[in-house]
């Protein structure tokens, strides 16, 4: 499986918005858009 389906799966599982997730990640909501359609992925540096 793809990270960004993944990440996507995730989030979705914990009933969180794409704005929260970004909140919790110290990270832009457009970062997480990007990251959940494969546009980009996250640096790993930041977990």
């Amino acid at each position: 499986m793809e990270i960004s389906h993944e990440i996507k799966k995730r989030r979705t599982e914990l009933n969180i918005t794409q704005e929260e997730l970004a909140e919790r990640l110290d990270v832009t909501r457009a970062a997480v858009s990007n990251w959940e359609v494969g546009r980009n992925y996250p640096d790993i540096q930041l977990c």
